[in-house]
């Protein structure tokens, strides 16, 4: 069973978390096939979209293969706020994302991001021009707060739902905390109180039980995956399947897993051309390899050999013959421990 946005109803409860430099449109292709609940595009600065910077007007695309399709803007300025947000829904966007969330010291540096926590008056203008500028749904992720002597998200729930927002997402640590320690899904439960429109909770999801936990102690409607994901595409859909049987699916095997990354690497070079095409990939499939190492299903040599011969390798047709004979390896070491 999914949440509504707007007259959007998404397919399942476990939504893909929009991660700048990881949810491409290759990735958010391959969770949407595999059915994640929601996919958000990477964060996009409204000014520079405007102004459609290459590498912006890249991240915002996807509408032809994912629906409902989600843009995330960030910015600092109500004027390019509420451009930016009839540009993405020229492009085809259903749903707006505001970002007051983002940690990055580049981000927040230019007061975007959850920077934008530390001034509530300015934030919601932001909000207000947004939501003043769309004909489509308007959500909201943010942080606890800026740090711990500032934990205001529920203040800002609350005067964003006023001020019309749809959905409101809340990543458990505050901002100085980065993605230290672990988050604090209990301290969600007071945005929970603060509003009445849904709720998604976020940080350090990696299962079915940490999805379920995250649920009963926020109180939210969901909840959404990030670095959980890296180099599983499906894993989305995986959680939601073993919190609500029917809603996603059952873990891939082997040879479907490969031919999935196979399909993003390809979708990857297509996206960005075949060099930096190449060198985006490569995390993906580092990231693979590691799960194939911690589920037993490669040695560490394996990996540190493969990571070497793979990762360096800028013809990618070697790099997808390369995948496949690995995953070659992984079959042959499940079916001996079998």
């Amino acid at each position: 069973m999914g949440i509504q946005i707007g007259k959007h109803k998404t397919r399942n409860r476990v939504f893909l978390a929009p991660m700048s430099g990881v949810t491409d449109e290759a990735f958010r292709v391959a969770a949407h096939e595999a059915g994640a609940g929601l996919v958000v595009s990477e964060m996009v600065a409204s000014e520079e979209l405007v102004r459609e910077r290459r590498d912006m007007v890249r991240r915002a695309k996807g509408v032809k293969q994912v629906s409902p399709f989600v843009i995330q803007l960030a910015g600092r300025e109500a004027h390019w706020m509420a451009e930016g947000t009839r540009v993405a829904q020229d492009l085809g966007a259903d749903v707006i994302d505001i970002n007051m969330g983002c940690p990055a010291r580049q981000v927040t540096g230019g007061l975007s991001g959850s920077a934008l926590m530390r001034n509530l008056d300015h934030a919601i203008s932001l909000v207000e021009a947004t939501v003043a500028a769309a004909k489509i749904p308007v959500t909201l992720k943010m942080r606890l707060g800026w740090d711990e002597r500032s934990l205001n998200a529920p203040e800002l729930a609350r005067r964003a739902e006023a001020a019309g927002i749809a959905l409101i997402t809340v990543h458990g640590r505050t901002r100085c905390q980065f993605y230290t320690g672990k988050a604090d899904w209990r301290a969600i439960r007071a945005v929970r109180e603060a509003i009445e429109i849904p709720l998604v909770a976020n940080g350090d999801c990696q299962n079915a039980a940490d999805a379920k936990a995250m649920m009963a102690l926020s109180g939210a409607d969901a909840v959404m995956v990030g670095r959980g994901a890296y180099g599983r595409p499906w894993w989305p859909a995986v959680i939601a399947e073993g919190m609500e049987k029917g809603t996603g699916r059952t873990e891939p095997g082997l040879a479907e897993e490969q031919n999935i990354l196979a399909k993003q690497q390809a979708d990857t070079v297509a996206l960005y051309g075949d060099a930096l095409g190449n060198k985006t990939f490569r995390k993906h499939l580092g990231w693979a390899l590691t799960r194939l190492h911690e589920r037993g299903l490669l040695d560490g040599a394996q990996v540190a050999e493969a990571r070497v011969l793979l990762l360096t390798q800028k013809d990618n047709g070697k790099v997808a013959q390369g995948m496949s004979e690995i995953y070659d390896l992984a079959s042959n070491a499940k079916e001996l421990a079998a």
